[in-house]
């Protein structure tokens, strides 16, 4: 089994070697300790090109795997395999489970429940402040929040679970020690102290738009469900949300305001059968079975904290969502908020005056109005 371990990570940080192929030497039974002495023919017979063959030859070899055991990556990042009893049962399940990963930071989180929270890099003012109180809900009951680290949504969610002195993982579309958005560095530096940070890209690999895509399907892997909080309708988050029912796990989705281009996406998903999120408690009642014992007293008292930034539609009327909506799409003027409502001027300025005394918004110089 362990030189079965180091000839998987070997044909892993081999370059033209995916997982498919990976595959089929397992299929065939031909994964042993005899490849490190395969000569070119070996290899072809194997289903190998000749080019790749003779590649395979000159590298796949027992002072490899001493090269291997002996390395110590850059940042002190641990590799899971397949083989290894800790790799994650759930992640097992999908379609193609990634062969080897590379960690870096508190691998036991790998064993705890866990909820992927995705959206927009782009996000509108309203879905960074439900991404936030959501991941905080979630993270407070106990489950590790799982995203990809991206800018927006991904970040606000990440940032608010270690806020909370959540679990948090992060699935990188990037090699170990590349980190992407470099503006992420302190993130990333945090949740590798604190969280998780995980890959199936060897060190030095650079982002690459296709690599994202096959990261989303370990995020969905990885948990119970996934959670898109603001999406338009050509999302990546939205692949995430596939490839969590193509594995038979849960989707939610977070509504929001019909005339916001980033919120077709979750719309749509809520059209076509997705829990519908209006708080944490939407998604932390599914999966009663996973909660500690004495879960209710700490997660009231977790709640009772977050009582005061609940969603927006808890506990403003329908005038002070309007507004509220409006400003989602940036700053805005009083005479242009005048102009979009079709209010007279004394209703307007009770309502905004209304929403400034709640803290939703700010007045700025030149009466210029914008959400906090």
């Amino acid at each position: 089994m362990k030189d079965e371990r180091w000839l998987l990570i070997a044909l892993h940080e081999t370059e033209g070697i995916g997982r498919k192929s990976i595959a089929r030497l397992r299929g065939q039974r031909m994964f042993s300790g005899d490849m490190l002495h395969y000569n070119s023919r070996d290899w072809e017979e194997a289903g190998f090109p000749e080019e790749k063959a003779k590649l395979l030859s000159e590298r796949i070899t027992t002072d490899l795997i001493e090269e291997l055991k002996s390395r110590k990556l850059e940042g002190g990042a641990g590799i899971l395999t397949f083989l290894d009893e800790d790799y994650p049962a759930y992640l097992k399940e999908i379609a193609e489970p990634p062969w080897v990963l590379y960690c870096t930071g508190k691998r036991g989180l790998l064993q705890t429940p866990g909820v992927a929270m995705v959206g927009t890099r782009v996000p509108t003012a309203y879905g960074r402040k439900v991404g936030q109180e959501l991941a905080e809900g979630i993270s407070a009951a106990g489950f590790t929040i799982v995203s990809g680290m991206a800018r927006g949504i991904d970040s606000v969610c990440h940032e608010a679970a270690l806020a909370r002195g959540g679990n948090t993982i992060a699935v990188m579309g990037t090699g170990h020690g590349v980190i992407y958005p470099p503006e992420n560095r302190g993130l990333y530096e945090r949740i590798a102290e604190d969280g998780l940070i995980l890959t199936e890209y060897p060190s030095g690999t650079k982002s690459h738009p296709g690599l994202f895509p096959q990261r989303n399907r370990i995020i969905a892997g990885l948990t119970l469900g996934t959670l898109v909080v603001e999406a338009d309708s050509r999302s990546g988050s939205l692949i995430t949300a596939d490839l969590a029912l193509e594995a038979g796990r849960d989707v939610f989705a977070v509504p929001g305001p019909v005339t916001s281009p980033k919120s077709r996406g979750a719309l749509n998903l809520i059209k076509q059968g997705a829990k519908m999120v209006l708080n944490a408690e939407d998604v932390i009642e599914e999966y009663d079975s996973w909660l500690p014992k004495g879960f209710e007293d700490t997660y009231n008292r977790e709640r009772q904290m977050l009582e005061d930034t609940r969603l927006p539609a808890d506990h403003l009327t329908m005038d002070e969502l309007g507004i509220y909506h409006i400003l989602e799409q940036g700053p805005s003027t009083l005479d242009e908020l005048l102009q979009q409502t079709g209010w007279d001027f004394g209703h307007l300025h009770s309502v905004l005056l209304s929403l400034i005394i709640k803290k939703q918004i700010t007045q700025l110089s030149g009466a210029i109005y914008k959400l906090i």
